[in-house]
């Protein structure tokens, strides 16, 4: 089989490569094209389109790089013309990604989509383009399978990825300055870790009891987080086995959120991003939390400070909050029922056990 994978962003990339490891192991001939990052390289994917080229944070950043983005659209489109793969691959990546699941659908190759886009929360009315032409779609919450499958999308639910990757990771790694430790995870994108790690490390220099770790994204170099972080005294970490030893954290909303709640990891949730962006935000998001835990919680269990209210004032006294035992209990406690929605390890291999039986089905129809 022959799969063409696209994934526009780092967590989308880190989750497609686990999916392409084991789809091989499914069908060891199997083969991969695929747009992303060094994730997805590793797993042995030919990458045509690199991740850094892909990702844009807000809609200011989307209409500035308007053009570039017509033109991957035109360039995948010609590629998938040519290369005419098995079937394709989306994960998350929703404004470009339905545009390519329409293509596709329309030369007959089938679409499966792994990681919803959330339309629940804004954009409902593309549920009419994912109801047409997306054969199979893998959601990562729990509460999605009920609301696709009522909207008439062939979906199916088996746990959150990130059970499987936290699982996986089992080294534990010492603190050898005997310090606590608290994490700074500032984004996954340039653009949103130039906003927001700037105001993390201001409030790590009132908090000279604790050992600060910027925990880095792969897709970004060293030397953008060693310019950024100069003059203080933190450290860059770009394994994640750390979380294991990490006391509280500071974190961009995102999927990290969960994660952290899988460690079991007091956190203070941060989000900024430009006043273009925001304003309309506020115009179309019709949802009341914008962190998956407090979403899946259906209730404030981590601080959210969004915006105006994320500033080194209110981010000092938040951190300073998690940090106190009896707040920090509370927190944890919350987050056990959390996780118990996320399901058990095991998704990468059942949806690509759905995946290469369907196609070997496909083929076989067309055979006859």
């Amino acid at each position: 089989m022959h799969y063409y994978i696209i994934s526009g962003e780092l967590s989308g990339d880190l989750y497609a490569s686990n999916l392409i490891r084991q789809l091989k192991k499914t069908n060891p001939a199997s083969r991969f094209t695929g747009w992303g990052g060094e994730y997805m390289k590793s797993a042995g994917c030919d990458i045509v389109v690199d991740l850094k080229s892909l990702s844009f944070m807000g809609f200011w950043e989307v209409f500035k790089n308007g053009f570039l983005i017509l033109n991957h659209l035109s360039y995948a489109k010609k590629h998938i013309g040519q290369l005419q793969p098995d079937a394709i691959i989306l994960v998350d990546y929703p404004g470009f990604n339905l545009q390519i699941a329409e293509y596709a659908h329309k030369i007959g190759i089938p679409v499966y989509w792994f990681i919803a886009p959330q339309i629940w929360a804004w954009k409902k009315k593309r549920i009419k383009k994912m109801r047409k032409y997306i054969h199979k779609l893998f959601v990562a919450l729990p509460f999605e399978l009920e609301y696709f499958s009522k909207k008439g999308v062939n979906t199916f639910y088996f746990g959150h990825p990130m059970i499987d990757l936290v699982s996986r990771r089992e080294s534990m790694l010492g603190n050898e300055l005997g310090k606590p430790i608290i994490a700074l995870l500032p984004g996954s994108r340039k653009q949103e870790v130039k906003k927001m790690l700037p105001l993390m490390l201001q409030v790590s220099v009132n908090f000279p009891r604790y050992r600060f770790v910027i925990i880095c994204a792969d897709s970004i170099s060293r030397s953008f987080y060693e310019h950024l972080s100069q003059g203080y005294n933190v450290e860059l970490q770009f394994n994640k086995d750390i979380l294991r030893s990490v006391f509280a954290a500071l974190v961009t909303s995102g999927t990290a959120t969960l994660e952290l709640a899988i460690y079991q990891i007091p956190q203070v949730v941060c989000y900024k991003i430009d006043s273009i962006s925001f304003l309309i935000a506020k115009l179309f998001v019709n949802i009341k939390y914008i962190s998956l835990v407090n979403i899946l919680s259906k209730k404030e269990v981590v601080q959210e400070l969004i915006q105006g209210d994320c500033n080194v004032k209110n981010i000092e006294k938040s951190l300073n909050s998690i940090l106190k035992d009896s707040n920090r209990e509370q927190i944890i406690a919350d987050y056990s029922g959390l996780v118990k929605q996320l399901g058990m390890p095991g998704c990468f291999e059942k949806i690509s056990e759905i995946i290469y039986s369907d196609l070997l089905g496909i083929k076989k129809y067309a055979n006859k």
